[in-house]
């Protein structure tokens, strides 16, 4: 099993702790809910694409003093950040800090940044529950 893979089944255990215990009953698997909401960070309701459904997983990582670029994505995503420390921020102000350990569930067709303030590379896994054809991320430039 790779990395990626590692991780990937960490997180599903994680975040889907109810569905683990129910597999379970005898309670040897442990699962802790990282995220459970119906609202993005910053407390828009979450609405699903039309279309033919499409997950994508992404393994992202943003090297220290960067940023990821104004962009908006055009399907909800929800995510948790493994290393480091992020801060996402709207064009209006509203900043979100985040560290290693912290879901969220991303905005959706809101202009945002992601900075990485700190020392070391931020590493975040990222799901996309999209829509078949449906771009994930467009970068403010190309709007």
């Amino acid at each position: 099993m790779t990395g990626v893979q590692r991780i990937f089944c960490v997180i599903l255990v994680l975040m889907f702790q109810q569905s683990a215990m129910a597999l379970d009953p005898s309670g040897s698997v442990k699962a802790v809910t990282v995220l459970k909401t119906e609202n993005s960070w910053d407390g828009t309701p979450i609405r699903y694409p039309e279309g033919k459904a499409e997950i994508t997983g992404m393994l992202i990582e943003i090297a220290p003093n960067t940023e990821t670029g104004w962009h908006v994505h055009e399907v909800p995503s929800f995510g948790m950040v493994l290393e480091g420390e992020l801060e996402i921020q709207r064009k209006d102000g509203q900043i979100k800090k985040l560290k290693a350990g912290d879901g969220f569930a991303e905005v959706v067709n809101t202009l945002h940044n992601g900075r990485n303030p700190g020392p070391i590379p931020v590493k975040l896994i990222v799901f996309y529950a999209g829509a078949l054809g449906k771009t994930l991320t467009v970068k403010e430039n190309a709007q």
